[in-house]
């Protein structure tokens, strides 16, 4: 009897490291460091269309990729975004433009982007993009399309050149880049 305990252990636990194991990397989503990042335009809360070539000749980009609204505002997306607001002023020093793209359906989008920053103020380099129907996480290989998810959270640093400086995405909810890791990768510094 001991031994067939001990049998299902083991087996038990091979059976968890295979599901995770199954699941992607990180290295296996989205631009890699070295990579040219993928141009894109998308429109901004105010409804201004912002292309990221146009970013990255007036500096280094930051995009932040969040899981935008799949049917609540995610508890770490805000603190994520608090985070980074905290630190607006190193991320102006350094002259980075930060982008925070909120992904979802179109419809309803503008109004639960406008919802997650209700309140809350951020300065003219920060940014909230609008990524409808997951156009852009899809095109940057970020769509996590199983029930209740959206897009993985990302953070990437974008160079004047549009090569990827730094990238970091994760394949749960938590384990993202944080501000002091991304100002880090940050050109100069």
């Amino acid at each position: 009897m001991v031994h067939r305990i001990a049998g299902f252990g083991v087996l038990a636990v091979a059976l968890v490291a295979g599901c995770h194991a199954s699941g992607p990397r990180p290295s296996e989503l989205g631009p890699k460091v070295g990579d040219e990042a993928r141009d894109f335009e998308l429109t901004d809360l105010a409804g201004e269309k912002v292309k990221l070539s146009a970013l990255a000749e007036k500096g280094p980009v930051v995009l932040v990729v969040l899981r935008g609204n799949p049917g609540y505002q995610c508890p770490i997306c805000t603190a994520q975004f608090a985070e980074f607001r905290r630190k607006a002023g190193a991320f102006a020093k350094a002259g980075a433009q930060v982008c925070f793209v909120y992904p979802g359906p179109a419809d309803g989008l503008k109004e639960h982007a406008a919802a997650f920053v209700r309140g809350e103020d951020y300065p003219a380099h920060f940014r909230i993009l609008l990524d409808p129907d997951y156009a852009f996480t899809t095109a940057y290989g970020l769509r996590w399309d199983a029930s209740g998810e959206t897009a993985r959270p990302a953070a990437f640093v974008i160079d004047g050149t549009r090569k990827v400086a730094f990238a970091k995405v994760s394949t749960d909810h938590g384990g993202r880049a944080s501000a002091a890791e991304v100002l880090a990768a940050l050109p100069g510094k």
